[in-house]
């Protein structure tokens, strides 16, 4: 671990996004770092927050503790993305290093402020997409440099599909396995969607809020189609209401001598399916198990943070970074592109802005 100190911080917002997934917990245990406040406009939330991290301060204007405290690190927390440019854009101003709740942004143009102003600070920002730290996706991704299903010819994503499935589903989840479709197999070229509501293509009646904060969603159905640069072909869907309680998040990536099945968002449950034509006559073909080191999603945080850390420390980007979560968000909006232009949306994208926002203009 690092020799250096650093002094860390969490924004929260409660009622309004809360601390997230615990990104104030992040940085317990990590040598060498000092948690030394909280900030949350709400004072129920704020002490409990304190009294959780044992944080020696704590403030309800988190401009005053950036500017009293000077953290190196600083979580940003609220799950809604409705403060997050504001806190993030505030944070990298005052010199900190950041670990953003996913999704960072809402619009792709709210994204690229954010990587602008952390590279023309020099400022790292890493994103919550707490699969790509763990251990099993590591292991995941060296079996797949290391040829144990042969050549990777397509990724099969699927969302949780509970009441938010569609739209909403593929931003507040899908943004995960967009993250880890990317680590695997690299950048997508371009992509193209088919996005329904009750059967039908969305219009700008179907555009609404969604349960939480995070922009504008549409459609209770998504297949979407996504040509990567290196040849693998990618896919994910999302309907509403299906049953399995969220069993079928996850994925399976096919190669040309087998599958590999991820299930669950940090692929704790990993299973192998070899064609039968490369096994002996004798065998007999099924799923089985692969044993790789596991840790729960969770642990993710401090995973981000360590990692965070020797971003800082050897001038490179964080595993999960801004560019990162614009890059994933592009996979998501283009969805919604793909649908209201009717064709193929190639990467990057030229609109910036939200797609069913200029949908909902035409209303």
């Amino acid at each position: 671990m690092s020799k250096r100190r650093y002094k860390a911080a969490a924004i929260g917002r409660t009622g309004g996004g809360n601390f997230g997934h615990n990104l104030h917990l992040a940085y317990q245990g990590i040598e060498g770092v000092a948690f030394v406040a909280v900030a949350d406009p709400d004072a129920g939330g704020r002490e409990k927050a304190r009294a959780q991290t044992g944080a020696p301060r704590a403030y309800a204007d988190y401009r005053e503790l950036l500017e009293r405290e000077r953290p190196d690190l600083v979580s940003v927390c609220p799950r809604w993305t409705d403060c997050h440019v504001e806190m993030v854009l505030a944070c990298i101003e005052a010199g900190c290093h950041v670990y953003c709740e996913k999704p960072m942004t809402a619009t792709l143009e709210e994204g690229d402020r954010v990587v602008a102003a952390a590279e023309r600070a020099g400022r790292k920002v890493a994103v919550a997409h707490q699969g790509v730290y763990l251990p099993q996706t590591h292991a995941v991704r060296r079996m797949l440099r290391e040829g144990r299903i042969g050549e990777v010819q397509a990724i099969y994503a699927h969302g949780k599909q509970d009441a938010r499935g569609g739209g909403e589903d593929m931003i507040t989840l899908g943004t995960h396995l967009f993250n880890m479709m990317r680590f695997f197999v690299g950048d997508a070229a371009w992509m193209s969607a088919h996005v329904t509501a009750g059967g039908r293509d969305i219009g700008p009646g179907d555009v609404r809020a969604a349960t939480e904060p995070v922009g504008p969603v549409a459609g209770d159905c998504v297949n979407s189609y996504y040509a990567f640069k290196n040849g693998v072909a990618g896919f994910f869907d999302s309907r509403k209401d299906q049953a399995g309680n969220g069993r079928r998040y996850g994925m399976e990536i096919a190669g040309s001598q087998g599958i590999l099945s991820l299930q669950g968002g940090s692929a704790e449950a990993l299973m192998l399916y070899p064609h039968p034509v490369f096994l002996p006559a004798e065998a007999s073909q099924g799923w089985v198990r692969v044993d790789a080191e596991s840790q729960a999603l969770m642990t993710g945080n401090q995973l981000a943070i360590r990692d965070l850390i020797e971003a800082v420390e050897k001038g490179r980007e964080p595993l999960s970074s801004a560019r990162d979560a614009v890059a994933a968000l592009e996979m998501i909006l283009g969805a919604c592109e793909s649908q209201i232009t009717g064709g193929r949306v190639a990467f990057p994208m030229k609109n910036r802005k939200h797609p069913l926002e200029c949908l909902r203009r035409l209303a």
